[in-house]
Order: structure tokens, then C-alpha cells, then sequence
């Protein structure tokens, strides 16, 4: 394992980062490390350069090839750069190899991720998850600090318990990844409970699913309240947070999950299953996408959404497309997003512009759950008036008569035969005024 370095301090000079990246011809290597350079900025790393080979695969050995590895020798000293970041997971030759060529450090695109992650991990299990992506990224990399010892024979000064220092370092990483996925078991059953006790509410549960930085954060805080950071960086948002809405009288349950990027890794899809299982048994996903961005993009950054979605099993929940950021958008880029995306909701979380629009939306897509009704509880069945309040709020009226506790409510159409002896027709204004 190694060790992870501190964050910059405040104010302090961002770390020298110079960009590598290998595509197939006729792919614009501009466009494809436009967002490795933007994981480097949310890292504390300014790129002061890059280099762009062109080839059908990388080089098993040493990712680029041997003219250009000379290249990019050259060109990483000039720029007094202090890291090399390659967008792609290296392998351990790969990243052997790149460092000996450049004596340097070199990080991976897996490895920067990960990077980002650590600092932004603020719950138990959102650091316990970080951890374990990291212990099976490094595993295989661990290396070449112990290699002396691994060379020892019998003799005087050499005899011992026989285990080199490199195979007890990778017994000590493979026993903390049992403990940590013991650990995330432990939680996990935790944060099912918590679930079922949410769906208990019958609320319907709303899952804010979408690229990384495109405002779901604000979102969430412009349909609940909530104070979740809303700061300008990549993966800002990595623990799920749930807050609660109201609209015509009926509650919702609004989760903010991870930002999904182009080619997630796969350690990260498995090991952030806590923020990303929130989509799989929400009642809606909310696919948010910034509309600030050119077509090209935003198309690209919505085909990497839908394939982790699908990647996680989100087949059966019903998707509502919506695009944020639409206030900065002129007349013209309005009309041609309208056309683009004419199913689409366009609202600015940050101006509050359309929010109206998607809550009428959701109150749409969840009115066939619900069912207004007309109770009559005894006040001997307190228990029975308690057990409404706990669905979530469901009460719009209510009144106290000789007879008994007069409600009117808005019931999830599954718990009225819950309350079918309690059912009385609907009362007329005369009735009303008698009393």
C-alpha cells in the first residue's frame, strides 16, 4: 500500500501535472483529456502539458510507444512537471515502466479518481469504501521496496520465521480488505433497515441520478431545504443523502447519489454499491444533465449515465429526463435544446426556474398511487390514527366530533384495505352545517 499525501493547504502552489493519453485514430485527444485535466484540477493538480499518441491499443509495456516514450521524456522535463497522469488504468508493468523511463511518479486515471474520492469520503462507510478500492487497486501494485529481503537465503543472520517483508506486507493488505468488506456488510444491513423504515413512510422515493457536477446537489436543496455542499468540483457528493419534500399534501423522499464520469472504474461501481443501490430501489429516477454544455458533450456525458445505470441493474424504475443549468442558456440554445430533448424538463436548480414544473411532474407520475378518502376513527383506535400519521403525512384534514376523529387523507392506494373499516362516504356542505 501507499501512502496517500496530505491535502494542499489552502492558498498552497497545486502540484505540476503533466497529461498522457493513448486513443485510436481519428479520435481528438483535445476533447477525450478534457476531463482527466478537469479530475486533476478537483485533485489539487494544475496540467502544465500533455501528450497525444495515436495508435490502436496502448503498448503492453509502456503504454505509449518506444519513439514517443523518448517524446514524452523530453517534454515532461521541460515542463518541470512533478506527476505524470495517464488517462487509463495502467497496469503494474505499465506503471513500472513509465516511472524507470521518467523517474517520476505516475498515476493512473483509477488512482486519481480514487485520489479525489478519499478527500471528499465524509461518512464511516463512505471511508471504509474509499479504503477498500484502494486496497484492491494497490494489491498488485505492491512492489519492489522489499526485494532485498526477498532474496535471502539460509545462513548466519538470515535464519527467521521465513516470510519476506513484501509477501507479509500483502498478507497485512489482503487481511484489512476481509475486515473492511466485513465492516461494509455490517453497514449495509444497517442502511437496509433504515431503507425499509423510509419505504415504511410510503413516501415515494426519488433517486437525483447524473454526471458528476451537473447541479443534482443544488437540487436537492432547492426541492427540500437540505444544506448539502453544492461546491464547483468533481464527485463533490459520494455518502447518500436523503431529505423530504411536500407537495399537494403528499411527501416524497429525494436521494442525492454519486456522479457518474465516462468509464467509472470498476472498483468504484462495485465498492460505492451504498450511494448507487439508492437508484435501484427508488421509486423514480431523476436523470439530471447540464444543459450548459455543447450537444457533443452533454450527449456523450448522457450515454455514460444510461450505461452505469444499466450496468447496475436500474431496468425496471421509470427514468425522467431533466435539464439543469438552463438560465444560462441564451433564446437560440434554448430553442435547440427544446428541440434536442422536446420530453425533457428544463429547470435552474440555482434560480429556481421550473422547479414548479417538475414537482407537478412528480405528483403526475405517482397520482395512480393514491387515492383521496373520508375516515371515521373511534377515539378508542388512537393506534389506528397513529399508523396514518406514520405514512408520511398523509392527513390533509382533520377534525374532532362526538363520533369520533374525522380525517381526510390521501392514502397510498396498498394501505387502504389497512383502514377499510374506517371508510365513510363523503360528506355534504349540509351535513357540515348542522353540526
Amino acid at each position: 500500500m501507499t501512502a496517500r499525501q496530505p491535502d494542499p493547504a489552502p492558498g498552497a502552489e497545486p502540484e505540476r501535472g503533466f497529461v498522457v493519453g493513448v486513443f485510436a485514430k481519428g479520435v481528438d485527444g483535445e476533447t477525450e483529456l478534457a476531463e482527466l485535466r478537469e479530475l486533476a484540477r478537483t485533485a489539487g493538480v494544475a496540467p502544465v502539458g500533455e501528450v497525444v499518441q495515436h495508435r490502436v491499443r496502448p503498448d503492453p509495456r509502456t503504454f505509449v510507444g518506444k519513439g514517443k516514450l523518448t517524446e514524452l521524456k523530453e517534454a515532461y522535463a521541460d515542463a518541470r512537471a512533478e506527476v505524470l497522469l495517464v488517462d487509463e488504468e495502467l497496469s503494474p508493468t505499465q506503471q513500472r515502466s513509465l516511472e524507470n523511463a521518467l523517474e517520476a511518479r505516475v498515476v493512473d486515471r483509477t488512482q486519481l479518481i480514487l485520489d479525489i474520492f478519499a478527500q471528499h469520503a465524509r461518512s464511516a462507510e463512505g471511508k471504509l469504501q474509499v479504503e477498500l478500492a484502494q486496497l484492491e487497486y494497490n494489491l498488485p501494485r505492491m512492489r519492489g521496496l522489499w526485494q532485498h529481503l526477498e532474496r535471502l537465503g539460509g545462513g548466519v543472520g538470515t535464519r527467521g520465521p521465513g516470510e519476506s517483508q513484501l509477501e507479509s506486507d500483502r498478507r497485512l493488505a489482503r487481511t484489512r480488505v476481509s475486515l473492511v468488506k466485513r465492516r461494509l456488510r455490517d453497514l449495509s444491513a444497517q442502511r437496509a433497515t433504515r431503507r425499509k423504515e423510509r419505504r415504511g413512510t410510503t413516501a415515494p422515493t426519488i433517486a437525483l441520478a447524473g454526471y458528476t457536477n451537473v447541479g443534482k446537489s443544488t437540487l436537492l436543496n432547492a426541492l427540500t431545504g437540505a444544506e448539502a455542499s453544492v461546491d464547483d468540483r468533481l464527485f463533490e457528493t459520494l455518502d447518500p443523502t436523503t431529505r423530504a419534500f411536500e407537495h399537494q399534501g403528499k411527501r416524497y423522499l429525494v436521494t442525492d447519489t454519486v456522479g457518474f464520469i465516462r468509464r467509472l472504474p470498476t472498483q468504484l461501481v462495485e465498492g460505492f454499491a451504498a450511494t448507487l443501490e439508492e437508484t435501484l430501489v427508488a421509486d423514480l429516477v431523476l436523470h439530471v444533465a447540464d444543459a450548459s454544455l455543447t450537444e457533443e458533450r452533454l450527449r456523450g456525458q448522457i450515454d455514460a449515465v444510461q450505461s452505469v445505470l444499466a450496468e447496475i441493474g436500474v431496468d425496471d424504475v421509470p427514468v425522467e429526463f431533466v435539464l439543469n443549468k438552463v438560465d444560462l442558456l441564451d433564446p437560440l440554445a434554448r430553442r435547440r435544446i427544446t428541440n434536442g430533448f422536446p420530453r425533457s424538463l428544463q429547470i435552474s436548480a440555482s434560480t429556481g426556474e421550473g422547479l414548479g414544473a417538475l414537482k407537478s411532474r412528480v405528483e403526475e407520475l405517482f397520482s395512480d398511487r393514491f387515492e383521496d378518502v373520508r375516515l371515521l376513527v373511534p377515539y378508542q383506535e388512537g393506534r389506528a390514527l397513529a399508523e396514518l400519521y406514520g405514512l408520511g403525512a398523509p392527513i390533509a384534514e382533520r377534525r374532532d366530533t362526538a363520533e369520533g376523529v374525522r380525517v381526510r387523507a390521501r392514502l397510498p392506494r396498498r394501505e387502504i384495505p389497512r383502514f377499510a373499516r374506517f371508510l365513510i362516504a363523503e360528506e355534504t356542505d349540509a351535513e357540515v352545517s348542522v353540526r
